[in-house]
């Protein structure tokens, strides 16, 4: 037997989007295991090689690396029929799951009534909705941690009993909130339960015994998150944040690993910041220049479509997500979006209301104004350099004050969507 091998994790320092698809993929050759630990289907992971684009959603990105064992963790709540959907379209594409893919009986359901909860929540909010995906995702985790949730090996034995029980209370609530329409139940219903016979035929697993095995044997385990830290149910921008633990700590409850067993953090950044849905963002930018790094950036969601936020790169936000998440090496996404820009600019400071300065990141951060510090622009291409040597002066002094301010080396640096524009440090 070899030495016990370390999980390793991979993370978004941001509020999401920041790229994690692709990283994941250029990363897994050098891993036996990916394994998804929290999120759901509102989570849209892009990779794009060999002339294609896929979006994954529950799946993890190291599918598509033959050999590798993918696992869906119990931190993540599954919706059968859009897991069915988002299957079939990569089996289509010449990507076999049923030996590859491995999950947990303990990850929870997301049920049709879930999303219909989901909409009467958001309705019901007016002006202050969260902005969520209408997914279900929030109300599957509140039955989760009301002990009400139905789970993946539920499936196994007594189901439909068991899921007649669950829509009831569901319907119960519902009324109870004024919701009228269920136009599109019986419809959702009938494709629902076509995914739940199809989860059937994947291999449904105790991940953390599945995990610890592997990790027994030296099998490396790489565990990729979900959304971004800013989005966490603790530690983000509350209440405009998902359900989820999605911090480095977070993979530890959503795969059933102890904490000692963590390796490596790598965080992942884009060399800018964009937020989707409702909430604060303080280095939002609301003129041309935000409209440019929305347009140059694509910022448009993988899964809903909607556009993004854009603004300047916050790093009193960054270092209280390296600091939350014991970051280990940074992964910068996107530099290329800024190869036009004369002067890019980043947020170094808060200035508070009362007229103070801070450095680290406040409890609200709702009336802070950002306190910039600007650098020249490379005005070059990157996206065609396959060399750190190849960078011009600007772009190395920019990685350099990135690294140093946030006390963490700068390990990988993505020029473009394709797996082959990336550059290890």
């Amino acid at each position: 037997m070899n030495t016990i091998s370390k999980i390793d994790v991979l993370l978004g320092l941001q509020w999401g989007d920041e790229g994690k698809g692709k990283v994941v993929d250029v990363l897994t050759p050098n891993y036996d295991v990916v394994a998804r630990f929290q999120g759901g289907p509102n989570a849209g992971h892009t990779l794009e090689f060999e002339g294609q684009k896929y979006v994954l959603r529950s799946i993890p990105s190291g599918i598509f690396q033959g050999g590798k064992v993918n696992i869906i963790g119990n931190g993540v709540v599954l919706a059968p029929d859009l897991f069915m959907k988002e299957a079939i379209e990569l089996e289509k594409s010449g990507h076999p799951l049923e030996t590859r893919l491995h999950i947990s009986k303990k990850a929870h359901l997301i049920m049709p009534t879930h999303r219909l909860l989901d909409r009467a929540y958001e309705a019901q909010k007016g002006d202050k909705k969260v902005g969520t995906t209408g997914k279900g995702i929030g109300p599957t985790y509140t039955d989760k941690v009301s002990r009400n949730g139905l789970r993946v090996g539920d499936i196994l034995s007594g189901f439909q009993e068991k899921y007649l029980a669950h829509k009831q209370q569901h319907l119960k609530m519902l009324a109870t909130l004024g919701w009228t329409d269920f136009s599109t139940l019986e419809a959702e219903e009938k494709v629902w339960m076509e995914g739940i016979a199809y989860l059937r035929r994947f291999q449904l697993v105790d991940a953390s015994h599945e995990i610890d095995s592997m990790l027994k044997h030296g099998k490396r385990v790489l565990c990729e998150g979900a959304q971004g830290t800013m989005l966490d149910v603790d530690f983000g921008s509350y209440p405009f944040v998902t359900s989820s633990n999605t911090i480095s700590a977070g993979a530890c409850i959503g795969l059933g690993v102890a904490p000692n067993k963590i390796g490596e953090v790598y965080g992942i950044m884009k060399a800018y910041c964009t937020r989707v849905g409702s909430g604060p963002f303080p280095t939002e930018l609301f003129d041309e220049t935000g409209k440019k790094l929305r347009d140059l950036g694509h910022e448009y969601g993988a899964v809903t479509g909607r556009e993004r936020r854009c603004g300047w790169v916050d790093l009193v936000q960054l270092r209280y997500s390296v600091m939350l998440n014991g970051v280990t090496q940074l992964i910068l996404m996107k530099s290329d979006v800024l190869d036009t820009f004369d002067t890019i600019k980043a947020c170094v400071g808060y200035r508070l209301k009362d007229g103070t300065t801070t450095t680290d990141f406040p409890y609200e951060i709702d009336d802070v104004t950002p306190i910039y510090q600007t650098f020249e622009g490379w005005k070059t291409d990157l996206t065609h350099l396959t060399s750190s040597s190849e960078f011009p002066k600007a772009f190395r002094d920019y990685i350099a004050f990135l690294s140093d301010f946030l006390s963490t080396p700068i390990k990988i640096i993505s020029l473009g969507p394709d797996r082959a524009q990336t550059i290890i440090l």
